[in-house]
């Protein structure tokens, strides 16, 4: 049987997407037949056993399983991940409360202190759509930050800052309030970087009270709840399909 990278099994088995399996990967999180994968090992379907989060990655499994598309309201204080080692609230402990029987992973990250819109699958092709940056999906958040905001201090948060030794695309930037000292700003950004809003704003000094994302593409948040969750519609589901 033929060989492949661990990231692209994972990804094409609808698990994650290869830059989330990459991360997985190097937090510890993927094992090959009992031991801790490396970063662009090669594993062989059907005859390795491989591990993420400690639950059996089964080929048959998945791909007799259909393709899940969510959309979820996650809460600020949980950590998106589908498990967590020091026992902190995640997504898979959501889904678990919830009784939600499938598995599926979420696609790109918000950190712990952010809330709002995650989209959740097991469509690997999809998730690597949606996070790779050459489609420049659109992600707009709702931030409220401490003290009034100028607009010479817009102006340079909307500038491309650099990330992991990357220059980021510029965002557009709004100011939607201004009250009782703080500010409410609704940030556009075409990439999914670590920690990208909270950087492009500490680099402008601004201090950051609540960050919600509000939509991803064409997807919003609508209505949900933080804690809920909905499967997405025939439309919204093609609409990934043809990002």
């Amino acid at each position: 049987m033929q060989e492949m990278r661990i990231q692209k099994y994972l990804s094409e088995m609808g698990v994650m997407s290869r830059r989330n399996a990459e991360t997985a990967v190097i937090s510890g999180r993927v094992e090959i037949n009992g031991v801790k994968a490396s970063t662009g090992q090669k594993v062989v379907p059907e005859i390795d056993d491989i591990m993420v989060d400690g639950i059996l990655v089964s080929q048959k499994d998945i791909k007799d399983n259909k393709k899940i598309y969510l959309m979820m309201y996650k809460p600020a204080g949980v950590v998106t991940t589908m498990s967590d080692e020091q026992g902190r609230l995640c997504i898979g402990g959501i889904l678990k409360q919830q009784e939600f029987p499938e598995r599926v992973y979420p696609v790109g990250r918000l950190d712990m202190y952010s809330e709002g819109l995650l989209i959740l699958t097991n469509d690997g092709k999809v998730a690597n759509k949606l996070m790779h940056p050459k489609h420049a999906v659109s992600k707009i958040y709702h931030a409220t930050v401490k003290g009034e905001v100028k607009r010479d201090v817009i102006k340079k948060l909307a500038e491309p800052v650099e990330i992991g030794g990357r220059m980021t695309a510029a965002a557009k930037i709004n100011i939607t309030e201004q009250k009782n000292g703080r500010t409410k700003l609704k940030i556009e950004i075409f990439e999914g970087r670590n920690r990208q809003i909270r950087r492009m704003c500490e680099n402008c000094g601004l201090i950051i009270l609540k960050l919600k994302r509000v939509c991803v593409g064409k997807l919003n948040i609508g209505l949900l709840k933080p804690g809920e969750f909905k499967r997405l519609n025939h439309n919204e589901v093609n609409y990934l399909k043809n990002i």
